[in-house]
């Protein structure tokens, strides 16, 4: 079954929704209660993260960041990145080349 545009949880306290992607690019929304946590992970997609809401405080390679509303972070091709929501966030992620590993068709 497919998972575009439907919420799914990710972690505890952060869901997201995936958009209809395109051939080498795609975003999802995500929803971070206040304190939830994105894992730490890494992939080999490039991702930019825009906040449009609230504030994340990301680490990538062991570097902490704080963005805000109307704020974005780059995260380069296999960067060990996590994120934390210091208040209740919402992020738009964008990642090319299409993570086949989340996009469920």
């Amino acid at each position: 079954m497919s998972n575009i545009g439907i919420w799914e949880n990710a972690e505890p306290g952060v869901t997201r929704k995936i958009f209809e992607p395109g051939k080498t690019i795609m975003m999802m929304e995500v929803h971070f209660e206040e304190n939830a946590e994105g894992y730490e992970h890494s992939h080999p997609h490039e991702q930019f993260s825009y906040c449009t809401k609230g504030r994340i405080e990301f680490t990538i390679d062991g570097q902490k960041q704080v963005i805000g509303a109307g704020e974005t972070i780059y995260i380069p091709s296999g960067a060990v990145h996590g994120a934390k929501a210091l208040e209740p966030s919402i992020l738009l992620d964008t990642f090319t080349p299409v993570r086949e590993d989340l996009v469920k068709r």
